[in-house]
């Protein structure tokens, strides 16, 4: 024998060496590591040349960094939730530098070849706002220098100062504040460590922002220098060392030089206008858009002043009405629907002040109003007398209580989740007697019980031959008789069926239970089972929730399967068919069809008679046809649309089937064809509820079948 160990499918254990592929991208997801590498390659830039393509891509990353910090500044709630703006702006300046640096070489070094020297975005920025005539290019480039530099840059960093001044002269008379309500015990230790942290980051942040401003006019002024050597230099380079006329290097050169400085104060300008907005938030909370509306429409009657002079501006002479009438309707508009609702705010203030005043005054109540929309899920109610069957006296285990208590315990056995537990209570309004058994508060069965008395029963269904109280069992409407315990042996003797009253009723809260079953399957319970599960069945759980299927679908599936009394217990099985047939169209009902086949030997060993055979009553050929014909929708939307007078006859004839099978001593199956068992169920379920009707999908390949009939 071989002492070697054949590891093929064993996973290797060695680390991954750093310099594949998967080192390389493990080595990426590590953020410091990442933005230490983005530094870097700006800084190469400013060093290294770049090809034309490499110079189009980082240009394109610049414009969509700069849109997103803009983005980013419209949709905070406040300046503090982007306190890494400082920092981001620096790197998005030395970018722009680096990126600027680099098409200057391209410009400098290949502007003689032609306008496409220094990659397609230069180009293309040079051509659509120069339009051919490079003085309107400078002219342009030059108007958005200013409004960046001397407009936007200068007014957010004079912001930036103020606020950076006020807030450091603030933070004492704050800090006083907070140890106040500290002291006052309005505040918790941990809040006032909160509030403290907070005024913190805000000194530090406006302080921050003071200095970052400097970064964005610096730039502006590196972009007027930048282009000034770009021109000169290259109608210089293009004269002197390329042998071109001065007019031809001037065209090439100034669409060059004008599309480069776009493409970096474009950007610039966009960050500046997000830098303004940040530093101009000061207390405005929320996002940009509510401040603005909230603000705007707080005033009608400011609105209602600009629709006024609006028109009449409109009705000047020379004027163009159309645009001016628009303005003035929408401002109307506006002012129109904002007393509207300030009037309704006010009366709804009033409201609530007086509700708060009547509250106030009111007298305390003795308990919630809330505590009155609990429901108990399962709810025993008795007559007065037969509260001694739940007063166990002498200790013996055949009360209501234990029997309840196991018959807990055996449908979760069977079912596969916790039942819910019963409430026992004493309802004064029934009779002595009587019980009922309430689901979600809905009456859902109940009966007459003598708890000085026994319930006997022949099995035959004959008639008792005993003295005592005629009457019909309450969970399968069975003929019974109450009789006296002093007569037990005789009856006994008879063969009767024997049984005491706590058993009666447990036996019928047994049946009950299983005929709701699936209506006390909640959410919870589905989120407990899903917990519950193995720590190697997790895996299948994360993949499947919420990816294919949500907790709630997962619910409803297992509540069709309860319905039909099919155990859940086997709930890996059950999400296992749930992944293979999951997808965004399918119902439910569908997921649950092909669960069932996944079950199937659990559905048939459910089914089996004393000679472990599955007993089958078969559909016909005809009735098979005459459902099929029926089925009217398509895909997963399909319903039954069958005459009622043929419905009648198929009742009647599974009827006379079944009979015909209890005669012979069998409980058979009901089988289908898969398409229209579901429906088929339906129909059987409001006559025999407990009558198991199966497709031929759902019939294990070893299960020993017999046919017993055919419907």
């Amino acid at each position: 024998m071989s002492d070697s160990i054949n590891t093929g499918n064993i996973p290797s254990n060695k680390p991954v060496p750093a310099f594949s592929f998967a080192g390389i991208v493990n080595t990426l997801k590590q953020t410091d590591i990442a933005l230490a590498i983005g530094v870097m390659t700006i800084i190469i830039v400013l060093i290294l040349p770049l090809p034309a393509f490499m110079l189009d891509m980082l240009l394109a990353v610049s414009i969509i960094f700069s849109v997103l910090i803009l983005m980013t500044s419209l949709f905070i709630h406040k300046a503090l939730e982007f306190s890494a703006f400082p920092t981001i702006l620096l790197i998005a300046t030395m970018m722009r530098l680096a990126l600027n640096l680099a098409s200057t070489r391209l410009i400098l070094a290949n502007g003689h070849e032609g306008t496409g020297a220094a990659g397609n975005v230069i180009e293309a920025f040079g051509n659509f706002v120069m339009r051919g005539n490079f003085v309107i290019g400078m002219i342009v480039f030059g108007i958005l220098v200013i409004v960046n530099f001397i407009v936007i840059t200068k007014g957010s960093g004079r912001i930036a100062e103020v606020a950076a001044r006020f807030t450091l002269d603030a933070m004492p008379g704050k800090q006083m504040a907070i140890d106040a309500d500290l002291s006052a015990g309005l505040i918790d230790e941990d809040q006032a460590r909160a509030r403290r942290t907070e005024l913190e980051d805000e000194s530090a942040f406006f302080g921050a922002m003071d200095g970052a401003s400097k970064f964005v006019r610096g730039d502006a002024i590196a972009g007027i220098l930048i282009t000034f050597i770009n021109v000169l230099g290259g109608i210089i380079i293009g004269v002197a060392q390329m042998d071109m006329s001065i007019g031809e290097a001037a065209n090439n050169y100034t669409l060059l030089t004008v599309g480069d400085g776009l493409v970096s104060q474009i950007p610039a300008l966009i960050v500046s206008i997000a830098a303004g907005l940040l530093v101009s938030k000061a207390g405005v909370r929320g996002s940009a858009d509510q401040a603005l509306a909230k603000q705007f429409t707080g005033y009608p009657k400011a609105l209602g002043m600009s629709s006024a002079v609006m028109v009449l501006l409109a009705f000047l002479p020379g004027m163009p009405m159309l645009p001016f009438m628009i303005l003035a309707a929408g401002s109307g508009y506006l002012a129109y629907t904002s007393t509207k609702k300030k009037a309704a705010e006010a009366v709804k203030e009033k409201q609530e002040i007086v509700i708060k005043e009547e509250q106030e005054n009111a007298p305390p109540e003795e308990a919630p109003i809330s505590d009155s929309l609990k429901i108990d899920e399962l709810k025993l109610e008795l007559g007065y007398g037969l509260l001694e069957m739940v007063r166990d006296e002498n200790g013996g285990n055949d009360r209501l209580t234990d029997q309840i208590k196991a018959l807990r315990r055996q449908l979760a056995i069977e079912l596969g989740f916790v039942m819910p537990p019963v409430r026992i209570l004493d309802n004064m309004q029934l009779e002595a007697n009587d019980y009922k058994v309430k689901i979600k508060e809905v009456e859902a069965g109940g009966g007459i019980v003598y708890s000085n008395l026994l319930m006997v029963m022949d099995p035959m269904g004959n008639a008792i031959d005993l003295p005592g109280n005629q009457t019909i069992e309450p969970t399968f409407g069975l003929p019974a008789t109450w009789i006296e315990p002093a007569i037990r042996d005789e009856a006994e003797l008879k063969g009767y069926s024997i049984i005491d009253p706590s058993t009666v009723i447990s036996t019928h809260l047994t049946e009950v239970i299983k005929a709701n079953v699936a209506d006390l399957l909640s959410y919870a319970n589905v989120q407990t089972l899903l917990k519950n599960l193995d720590e190697d069945q997790q895996k299948l759980v994360e993949d499947l929730v919420p990816g294919q299927v949500s907790v709630s679908s997962i619910q409803r599936i297992l509540q069709i399967l309860l319905a039909e009394r099919i155990s859940i217990r086997d709930l890996p099985t059950i999400l296992e068919g749930i992944a293979e047939i999951a997808s965004p169209g399918a119902t439910p009902q569908f997921i649950a069809e092909h669960v069932r086949s996944r079950l199937s030997r659990q559905l048939c060993a459910a089914s089996l008679n004393a000679n472990n055979s599955l007993p089958l009553l078969t559909l016909s050929p005809q009735w098979e046809r005459d459902f099929a014909e029926a089925m009217v929708g398509e895909g997963n939307n399909r319903h039954l649309a069958m005459a009622p007078s043929r419905l009648q006859e198929f009742i009647v004839a599974i009827q006379g089937a079944f009979e015909n099978a209890a005669r012979m001593g069998e409980l058979p199956v009901l089988i289908t064809s898969p398409n229209i068992r579901p429906h088929v169920r339906a129909i059987i379920e409001r006559f025999r509820p407990q009558t198991v009707v199966m497709s031929q999908n759902e019939v294990h390949p070893r299960i020993k079948l017999q046919t017993v009939g055919a419907v």
